[in-house]
């Protein structure tokens, strides 16, 4: 009996094991967002769990963030978001798919994930680090880019390229 069940799941292990998500679509781009004081943190940072910020540098978004000669904001902007546990994470605001500096993923907050516009693909930002769920990015196996997001000793936060 356990060898016909493991000669059963065996091949099913095998093909999603092989399924994996290309998430270097977007072209590479530097990112450097500091945070360097826990209250600069609790005005531009994320809360908690579903919460959501971006940073589109040219744009002034969010506006009167304090940009300095040394921060970037990757290729069309940085979604950062609090995932499922409270935990930030943060991935490039360009659609994978669109692969333009302007075509943007926005967050569905009545669904807590993000979409695409022009394409309509729908990604798990939130609890499943930017995998597609749906639309064409989902067929084609694109996910979004990921960043870093670092805390250092003093409580300042970075997010930047890994």
């Amino acid at each position: 009996m356990k060898l016909r069940l493991i000669a059963l799941l065996f091949p099913l292990c095998v093909f999603l094991g092989c399924h994996t998500v290309d998430d270097d679509r977007i072209p590479y781009s530097p990112v450097m967002i500091r945070f360097s004081t826990q209250s600069m943190w609790e005005t531009y940072g994320v809360k908690g769990a579903l919460d959501y910020q971006r940073f589109i540098i040219n744009d002034n978004i969010p506006s009167n963030f304090p940009y300095t000669a040394l921060s970037y904001t990757g290729f069309g902007g940085v979604l950062l978001c609090g995932d499922i546990h409270g935990n930030p994470v943060a991935y490039d605001l360009s659609c994978p798919v669109e692969r333009s500096r302007t075509v943007r993923i926005i967050i569905d907050e009545t669904a807590s994930n993000a979409y695409c516009s022009k394409c309509g693909s729908v990604y798990d930002v939130f609890s499943n680090f930017g995998v597609p769920l749906s639309g064409e990015a989902s067929r084609l196996g694109y996910g979004l880019r990921r960043y870093d997001v670092t805390s250092g000793t003093q409580g300042d936060f970075k997010v930047i390229t890994n």
